[in-house]
């Protein structure tokens, strides 16, 4: 089994800052690309941002140049940066994590999301 614990959510003005933390622990052989994702209230899940193994990323047009995301390969740890906050940000963030529990097993995994509200 492989348990993602999901961190850092809360409220916060808008235009303020808050990092996420993902920590995947379990039987993991490797971790490939790692993500995170947001539901707002009555809408469908999106991705956010998105890095790959060797460090390469990719965020979704809303957040680009507010939000970074990073990896902690020694920690089996994905965060996600997240500045200059808006209302419309508000959402349950969730992380995703692709990796192999053996090296012909895959898996993705998700964390349980945490809630992140940007109110005044």
């Amino acid at each position: 089994q492989v348990q993602l614990v999901e961190s850092g959510g809360g409220l916060v003005q808008p235009g303020g800052s808050l990092r996420l933390s993902c920590a995947a622990s379990g039987r993991i052989f490797s971790i490939n690309a790692m993500g995170w994702y947001r539901q707002a209230p009555g809408k469908g899940r999106e991705l956010v941002a998105g890095i790959t193994s060797g460090g390469s990323t990719n965020y979704a047009d809303f957040v680009k140049g507010r939000f970074t995301i990073s990896r902690d390969n020694a920690k089996n740890t994905v965060y996600l940066q997240m500045n200059s906050l808006k209302p419309e940000d508000t959402a349950v963030y969730y992380c995703n994590i692709g990796l192999l529990t053996t090296p012909f097993h895959d898996l993705n995994a998700w964390g349980q999301g945490t809630l992140v509200t940007v109110s005044s």
